[in-house]
């Protein structure tokens, strides 16, 4: 059954090369870091990565969300030289 809530974040980068890093990066999360209430895909086309979180509650899909957010940007930050 498909959890009732979801939220697709969609992040176009300047290149596919920077799209793919960070996808790259976060990838191996998928799966490790889910709960019993949410789950998280990942897809890259081009230079647009998309991250759908969803959940059976809707504190659940807060919470994965900050997560996916604060992954995305760190992994944003390494590749801009930032770390």
């Amino acid at each position: 059954m498909t959890p009732p809530h979801r939220t697709v974040f969609t992040l176009d980068y300047a290149d596919k090369r920077l799209a793919r890093r960070v996808e790259r990066s976060l990838r191996p999360e998928i799966g490790d870091i889910e709960g019993d209430r949410t789950t998280a895909s990942l897809t890259r086309e081009g230079a647009t990565l998309r991250v759908t979180v969803e959940a059976d509650d809707l504190v659940a899909l807060r919470a994965g969300c900050n997560t996916w957010l604060t992954l995305t940007s760190v992994a944003q930050a390494e590749y801009n030289g930032r770390l």
